[in-house]
């Protein structure tokens, strides 16, 4: 079976791809997971206020042009203190969209004055399958319509720090110190940001991980 992955990081279908051989095992053989990207598709608006709704866009889209199962994620930071921004804004933050550096420091500076005990904050991803439908009679750049849909949603919860560290990762990954540590990090009596983690630490407790191991029940059901 075909699943069209709703983005045009290659990553992502490596990190899919795991997380269902860790599910399905030998039946993850009978996925073949293909990346919008690579079949020229084009990305729709994200005018949803949700990361569910926007995740649900993505794939709606992709199931609706390509007659395939879709897989979409979104996902994004959410402080405490700041009302759940940036939230669905993550990445546009300080303006520009996928501007790091200024996203950080705007962040940073916006919470110069919060004190430690107060800099909770929590990455969160929701992660829809949309499962095609009838080919619609009038066809059009969308010729199929919709039969199910399914959202799940992770969470990693930590805090902000003050200055930036570590190299890996994008985004809040530098700003970012997630709850729950890799093992190594517990052995050594120290904490790591996101950025300071390699990427396989990072995937075994991240949001998008927690919601994409979610939603392999769905996945399941289709191969099955």
């Amino acid at each position: 079976m075909k699943i069209i992955v709703a983005t045009h990081n290659e990553g992502k279908l490596v990190e899919i791809r795991r997380i269902l051989e860790e599910r399905l095992g030998a039946d993850a053989a009978d996925v073949q997971l293909v990346s919008a990207g690579s079949l020229g598709l084009p990305d729709p608006v994200e005018d949803g206020v949700t990361f569910q709704e926007n995740a649900l866009i993505k794939a709606r889209d992709v199931a609706e042009r390509t007659g395939c199962p879709a897989i979409a994620d979104d996902s994004g930071l959410i402080v405490d203190v700041m009302g759940n921004a940036p939230g669905i804004l993550s990445a546009r933050w300080a303006g520009e969209h996928g501007n790091d550096q200024a996203n950080n420091a705007l962040l940073l500076k916006q919470m110069a004055d919060i004190p430690d005990a107060k800099r909770t904050a929590r990455f969160r991803c929701a992660a829809a399958l949309v499962v095609p439908g009838e080919r619609k009679a009038e066809g059009g750049d969308k010729p199929f319509g919709i039969a199910s849909e399914t959202v799940q949603v992770g969470e990693m919860p930590g805090v902000l720090l003050r200055a930036p560290r570590g190299a890996n990762g994008f985004g809040y990954d530098p700003l970012f110190v997630p709850d729950n540590q890799p093992q190594r990090a517990i052995d050594a009596g120290v904490k790591l940001t996101s950025a300071e983690m390699e990427p396989a630490e990072k995937n075994a407790i991240s949001h998008r991980g927690k919601a994409l191991r979610a939603l392999v029940g769905a996945i399941e059901s289709l191969v099955k």
